[in-house]
């Protein structure tokens, strides 16, 4: 067995990312590992423990993998020789055969060396098929220990969805494979599938080794058997064929990947405290905007057929809610038509108004058929950014020069840059402005005051009925007694 072992420890050890830092954890673990079984350096010993009724070969003690780590690592504390070899064991290298927990034990506990084929370095993964067999012939088998854990139970379930067309098949598959294992004295498998973590376990690495790989070598690694597509079709077995030479870092390489970590490094980053107060902020401002948790002058449209909310908040009339909105941000101002019309109104008033315009514009750029885009791109340079253009635009020389540039070959999104700087403008001057003057304040003041005036209108209109019908009836009585004198 040691020497089978050997002999396979060479497959698909070549790898182009040698120097990153799951590989080194991986090439320590497999030096040690490799050690372990060798018998002749002084390895433990593989050897076939007799059970009542069976045989299990090619096993070892969980205690003389201990003794074995405390020995030759010069380790003193048998707490951290456990620790380093349930390190292992969570890797997938060992994996106990009396349960499926990865961890290692002090004791009689029996262990199997996982094949080299399937070591993790190899970023070996199983199709989606295997692992579907695997989990059936876990519930064949009426033991205790075989249980599925829960996110397996959910893979199964989504796997049976996945294969409902061939699930048939898996299944004779795995009843065939149980009835073959019935008859072998050796009732335990290597497992395949144990360096697949379980969902929510902290890696104890610094990335996932077949994330990364999957990364920078897509056509190599497959998709995970969490990931199951949608349309069932199994993924052919994965090809172990030796890496492509490397080529050389050159200093250009390097420049650019310390370029790259410094940017990395002046990157603005939020603590989650205040993100959290963000986001509790921004449901605070918009909750009374939400039909399904304040109530709505109409009725509720997401779960009745009446369709009045639409109709007002589409209407050119806004509500003191809607004007209250525009306060929040230029864009929530820009998303009412009502509220653009009175942007714009505002900023005829300062003479600016072909920013507004020219955002517009591109705006309805983006939504043009294709065939129309290229004579309207150019239109909206003859209108804003031209020499002599009648509503002409300032902008920053770099965002001038990328959209000259754009325009040679023009598109939905040619003006992408200039739109940015001409909102950004608009953002920081014209709008604050907007809100402090008096075409917004006055419509705010009259939306609030409206019920009251409203209230107040109603009053003075019935007085005027009961003073106009007492002068009636008074008139007639009066006509009435002077008839009777």
């Amino acid at each position: 067995m040691a020497e089978g072992t050997k002999d396979l420890a060479g497959v698909g050890t070549t790898d182009p990312e040698e120097d990153s830092p799951n590989m080194i954890v991986y090439r320590k673990i497999e030096d040690i590992v490799t050690r372990i079984q060798d018998e002749k350096a002084g390895g433990v010993s593989i050897r076939t423990v007799k059970s009542f009724l069976s045989k299990i070969p090619s096993v070892v003690s969980g205690a003389d993998i201990v003794q074995w780590l405390m020995k030759n690592l010069s380790i003193e504390d048998p707490a951290e020789a456990i620790h380093l070899g349930s390190l292992i064991a969570a890797h997938g290298y060992i994996f106990p055969i009396s349960d499926h927990v990865l961890t290692l034990k002090d004791d009689g506990t029996l262990y199997r060396f996982q094949s080299p084929y399937f070591w993790p370095s190899n970023c070996w993964e199983p199709e989606n098929t295997d692992y579907a067999i695997y989990l059936c012939k876990r519930t064949m088998q009426n033991k205790a220990r075989l249980e599925l854990a829960d996110y397996e139970a959910e893979n199964l379930a989504r796997l049976q969805r996945a294969f409902a067309r061939k699930w048939e098949f898996i299944f004779m598959q795995a009843e065939a494979q149980v009835k073959i294992q019935t008859g072998r004295s050796d009732k335990k498998q290597p497992s395949v599938f144990c360096h697949l973590p379980q969902p929510g376990c902290v890696n104890t690495t610094e990335m996932d080794i077949r994330k990364c790989r999957r990364e920078r070598n897509p056509h190599r690694v497959k998709k995970s058997v969490y990931g199951v597509p949608d349309d069932g079709q199994s993924q052919p077995s994965p090809v172990h064929i030796s890496s492509q030479p490397t080529r050389k870092t050159t200093k250009e390489d390097v420049q650019k990947e310390i370029t790259f970590l410094n940017s990395q490094l002046d990157r603005h980053c939020m603590k989650v405290s205040k993100v959290a107060d963000s986001l509790m902020g921004y449901t605070e401002q918009f909750i009374e905007y939400d039909p399904f948790v304040s109530t709505t002058e109409a009725s509720n449209p997401w779960i009745s057929d009446d369709t009045s909310f639409w109709d007002l908040e589409a209407s050119r009339d806004p509500s003191q809610q809607r004007v209250k909105k525009w306060g929040f941000s230029l864009e929530e101002a820009l998303k009412d038509p009502a509220g653009r019309d009175q942007f714009l109104k505002f900023l005829e008033s300062e003479f600016s108004s072909e920013n507004l315009r020219f955002w517009l514009a591109v705006q309805d750029l983006k939504r043009r058929p294709l065939q129309d885009v290229s004579s309207r791109a150019q239109e909206i340079w003859q209108e804003f950014l031209a020499e002599g253009a009648p509503s002409s635009i300032n902008l920053d020389s770099h965002s001038y020069e990328r959209t000259s540039q754009n325009l040679k070959d023009p598109g939905r999104y040619s003006y992408e840059d200039a739109q940015e700087h001409i909102f950004k403008l608009m953002k920081s001057d014209s709008y604050a402005r907007f809100l402090r003057s008096n075409i917004y304040q006055d419509l705010l003041l009259a939306r609030k005051k409206q019920p009251a005036d409203t209230e107040q209108g109603r009053r003075t209109s019935l007085e005027k009925f009961t003073r106009s019908v007492g002068k009636s009836l008074t008139g007639k009585r009066l006509t009435g007694l002077m008839q009777s004198s």
